[in-house]
């Protein structure tokens, strides 16, 4: 009564009006008020009215015109058959690892049948919010604070999961369910957000030092290439070089060689060729006698170095000895003639054996 609500001290008074609000059912949303039986009824479409006859259940109306017995019909129900969107008030939560979170949802709901709704529940809407209020709690607790936020779509899952194993004697099907929001206390979500700078700070880090990694790779690579490139232009430089310049001079080398020794080889078939050669024979023992002992310490000498003339004697004879096969098949090449005994050759050969002697 009034006085007795007036006896009670204000601050008393005001715990119990939010402990009545807030154990008092929700007010039902799809409920379009009870309508007056006067025999001839239109039901709405995406609307199930359900009749009782005398007390007991009768029929469910179906959209479009009806007719009812006054007085004896009575409609009690009136279910919607649309989609139900219901706020699910802020509730703390445990994670699994000690963490308190303050969740709030949205749930969305249907009614599958009339009858089921209307009998098997009193209040539908509070009966499936406080479902999904500890079920969210349940599967919180399941979950670490990381995950939470990781795994959210297969969160609301498992509430919806939840709650249709459970609403479905009242014939109620729901549909989704959707977090809003999430609160972290403020220090957890200070640490959070030092772990993330951090994990930031980590990648760039990484980062930067896999970028110095490959820039040293590609100089490497870089050098690796020069150098090969480097060799191979210098080995094909050899070559070109080898294979042009240097064959060259050595075929000019030869080429000057053999006139050089064509032209020796026809100065000694001339007239007194062999005096000449004994004479160069002669200056080239004198010369390499006076280049002794100048390059090294050592030198192995012969037992008569001195017997100029028993050196050029022993040269010429060697001469003779390679000259004389050729000379036999000249003489058989060219045709017989009478020997001279005062020929020039006869003259050289007498003056070398008495040179000799």
């Amino acid at each position: 009564s009034w006085s007795q609500a007036c006896s009670i001290p204000f601050p008393q008074h005001s715990q119990q009006l939010k402990r009545a609000a807030r154990l008092a059912p929700a007010p039902c949303r799809w409920n379009s008020g009870l309508p007056m039986n006067i025999g001839v009824l239109f039901v709405p479409q995406q609307e199930a009215w359900v009749v009782e006859r005398m007390g007991k259940f009768h029929r469910i109306l179906e959209p479009g015109l009806n007719f009812l017995i006054p007085l004896l019909d009575r409609i009690r129900y009136v279910q919607s058959l649309k989609e139900i969107v219901i706020n699910v008030p802020e509730q703390s939560a445990v994670t699994l690892d000690n963490v308190t979170l303050q969740i709030d949802g949205v749930l969305y709901l249907r009614v599958m049948d009339p009858y089921k709704a209307s009998y098997g529940v009193e209040d539908p809407e509070y009966a499936v919010t406080q479902l999904a209020q500890t079920t969210m709690r349940s599967e919180l607790g399941k979950l670490s604070l990381d995950r939470v936020f990781r795994e959210r779509e297969s969160l609301n899952a498992s509430i919806v999961d939840a709650i249709n194993q459970a609403s479905d004697c009242w014939g109620i099907r729901c549909l989704r369910y959707e977090i809003k929001d999430i609160h972290v206390p403020p220090r957890v979500k200070e640490s959070m957000q030092m772990q993330v700078e951090a994990e930031r700070r980590k990648r760039a880090t990484v980062l930067e030092s896999e970028g110095t990694r490959e820039s040293a790779i590609n100089v490497a690579e870089g050098q690796k290439q020069a150098q090969i490139l480097a060799s191979e232009a210098e080995k094909a430089e050899q070559i070109n070089k080898a294979a042009g310049r240097e064959a060259n001079a050595m075929l000019v080398k030869a080429r000057a060689k053999a006139e050089a020794i064509q032209l020796l080889a026809a100065a000694l078939a001339q007239q007194h060729g062999n005096a000449a050669a004994s004479l160069s024979v002669a200056e080239q023992y004198v010369n390499a006698f006076s280049k002794i002992a100048k390059d090294s310490n050592t030198v192995l000498l012969p037992a008569n170095t001195g017997d100029v003339t028993n050196m050029v004697a022993q040269a010429l004879g060697i001469y003779t000895t390679l000259t004389k096969p050729q000379a036999v098949k000249t003489q058989h090449e060219m045709p017989p003639a009478h020997e001279d005994s005062h020929s020039p050759a006869t003259e050289v050969l007498k003056a070398e054996q008495g040179s000799s002697s």
